[in-house]
């Protein structure tokens, strides 16, 4: 039985079954899904409000967290968002429980960033199967780059198609930084790859907090990197993403480059060239105005538009507003 004095439940590491956080502040729905997690080979963690699980999300985080919806102080609703907002614990998959079925629940569980929403009383092994499933899809997405752990060229391909399938408006963002073989040689190809990572964590960001439920982050190699979104997002992503990289540049030179606000990098002659501090460039396909045939089609003018916001100063972003 779980209680306030005992609130936490380790379990030993499973053969590669997956680590689950469960929030619920009832004793036996608690325990119930300890037992039939711990059993199907999770290794179980329990925390019996919101504010608890937040702590134990941010000292180790886990590949799912499975939490009611009705608690007090901070529910399941604001728990996804605090999971969301931080870095940290932001791309963790969260599936909720709640009694209510009401549509709306639905709506504002998927708003907020939930993979997946479960009403009580739930069969068990549907359950483990939509844990299965969800966790597959994290798995997936996770297992392309070996830089920045976000999919590639594949899933992207994939993804772009699943949009066009659906015939839903989306946008495609397409990123890249400027300077950066000017960075890569001066700095070496640690700070090079450590400088792309972080712009992976500062891109998957920025769309989970502009971007909706759905929206999808990829990287493309090297600098580019791609964002899916409902279109009626894609410009407030764009903004933070390029709002959010200034923010964050300064902090990938060394102080004597950050003063001078500029890196001297000698030539294959030896002749020092002067190249700007990184800044990022973004190009928006969208088919708000117009439609796409294949994933080519959308690929080419959001490259189209980086090329044009590339011969802008500073970072920036241009958007295809074209009708046709």
């Amino acid at each position: 039985m779980v209680s306030s004095e005992d609130p936490v439940v380790e379990g030993a590491a499973p053969s590669g079954g997956g680590s689950v956080l469960v929030v619920d502040d009832d004793p036996f729905i608690a325990r119930l899904l300890d037992i039939e997690l711990r059993a199907a080979g999770y290794e179980v963690r329990i925390a019996t409000d919101g504010e608890q699980a937040l702590r134990l999300a941010h000292e180790r985080c886990p590949d799912l967290v499975l939490a009611d919806v009705m608690m007090p102080n901070v529910d399941g609703f604001e728990l996804t968002r605090r999971l969301r907002r931080d870095s940290r614990t932001a791309t963790v998959s969260v599936i909720m429980l709640t009694a209510r079925g009401l549509a709306a629940d639905k709506l504002e569980g998927f708003a907020v960033g939930a993979d997946d929403y479960i009403v009580k009383p739930f069969d068990t092994p549907e359950l483990l199967a939509r844990i299965r499933g969800v966790l597959r899809r994290a798995r997936k997405m996770r297992q392309q780059s070996p830089l920045t752990g976000l999919p590639g060229s594949v899933q992207i391909e994939d993804e772009i198609a699943g949009r066009l399938r659906e015939t839903g408006r989306f946008a495609l963002l397409y990123a890249d930084l400027d300077h950066f073989k000017a960075y890569n040689d001066h700095y070496g190809f640690m700070r090079g790859d450590e400088a792309i990572r972080a712009t992976a964590r500062l891109i998957e960001a920025a769309a989970r907090e502009a971007g909706g439920p759905d929206t999808f982050v990829g990287h493309v190699g090297g600098d580019d990197f791609v964002v899916i979104c409902d279109a009626n997002d894609a410009e407030a992503v764009a903004d933070l993403v390029v709002r959010r990289f200034d923010e964050a540049v300064p902090g990938l030179y060394d102080p004597a480059d950050r003063e001078r606000g500029h890196l001297e990098v000698p030539d294959r002659r030896g002749e020092v060239q002067v190249y700007p501090l990184l800044t990022i460039s973004i190009g928006i396909a969208s088919t708000a105005n117009r439609a796409f045939r294949h994933h080519a089609e959308a690929v080419a003018v959001a490259t189209e538009m980086k090329a044009y916001t590339k011969g802008t100063a500073g970072s920036s972003w241009a958007i295809d507003r074209r009708i046709g």
